[in-house]
């Protein structure tokens, strides 16, 4: 059988101050916090994951919080846009409670037929909420401040800016097996096979006459799709090696695995296993409450508590 990508795993931006961040997204966003951890490669430094109620694939933003980070620039090689998918009726309710936290929000002309609200988080990284047809399956949080039918319903798309489109669209069709299924204007838009998947658009934007972007806090540092399991990852390695890509060896992020690659106009994919999962090292109802390490780094969990800032998880709920 044909494999085909079925849509993303996650989004990963970079953030400044931690407490903010987790205010905005678990706080105001009403998303979970899914799981508290450091960045692998800089364990000085929190990772942090937001989601639905269990960290399905496809509604997962994680956040690389660096304080005093710089802001980057928005230009082209970077997802201009991370947009979430909520209910056609849950409009009205975003842009009131938006304008009731001083959240400076628009609602844009409708996309494809859809509604658009566009607003900027703290450190500046561009978010949607797009008022989606056909919303994916996805369990929200609860506990959330957030009414269960306003929540947000995973990832709707990601939108990349890039000086020219063609390259990138010749990996997503005919290597993914995205189709291109919209385009207006300078706007593409491509889906995977799986109509029912969360994250499964991907637009492309052709914006020759922009600058190339720079990627720091207000950016998104990287996209992740989605494999079934370990052999599909290494399929899709194998293949994209062949066509010429650098890709890294499998790498191990302890609740999925990775490769890493830079597309044709240079945002940096990622694709990521299913499984573990988010649930490897907690139930479903310690998700996010505790500080979690690799095993190589337990043994420095003293000094890296040390170090880390001191974080509260909003607990208001609705």
């Amino acid at each position: 059988m044909e494999q085909k990508i079925p849509g993303l795993h996650h989004v990963t931006a970079i953030a400044s101050d931690p407490q903010r961040n987790l205010d905005f997204y678990a706080g105001l966003l009403g998303l979970r916090f899914v799981k508290r951890t450091v960045n692998f490669d800089d364990p000085g430094t929190y990772h942090f994951y937001f989601g639905d109620r269990r960290g399905t694939p496809g509604t997962i933003l994680t956040f690389f919080p660096w304080p005093g980070a710089r802001r980057g620039t928005r230009g082209t090689g970077q997802i201009e846009a991370t947009a979430f998918a909520i209910s056609p009726e849950s409009v009205g309710y975003w842009l009131g409670r938006l304008k009731q936290q001083h959240v400076t929000a628009e609602k844009s002309a409708s996309r494809f037929g859809e509604d658009v609200i566009r607003f900027l988080d703290p450190d500046g990284l561009l978010l949607e909420l797009i008022a989606a047809k056909s919303p994916a399956p996805v369990e929200p949080w609860l506990d959330s401040s957030v009414p269960p039918e306003h929540a947000l319903r995973g990832f709707h798309s990601v939108s990349a800016a890039l000086e020219g489109y063609e390259t990138t669209a010749h990996l997503l069709t005919d290597t993914f097996g995205y189709r291109l299924i919209e385009e207006s204007g300078n706007r593409f838009r491509f889906a995977s096979h799986d109509d029912n998947a969360p994250g499964r658009i991907v637009d492309l934007l052709c914006v020759p006459d922009s600058g190339f972007g720079r990627v720091a806090a207000g950016s998104v540092h990287h996209i992740a799709f989605r494999s079934r399991d370990e052999p599909e990852q290494l399929h899709w390695r194998e293949q994209l090696v062949n066509l010429g890509y650098n890709v890294t060896p499998v790498i191990d992020r302890i609740y999925f695995h990775s490769i890493y690659f830079r597309e044709p106009g240079g945002i940096l994919f990622e694709i990521a296993t299913e499984p573990p999962g988010f649930m490897l090292d907690e139930t479903i109802e310690e998700l996010g409450t505790g500080l979690r390490l690799p095993p190589w780094l337990e043994s420095a969990r003293s000094q890296i508590e040390k170090i880390l800032p001191a974080i509260t998880v909003p607990t208001e709920r609705r």
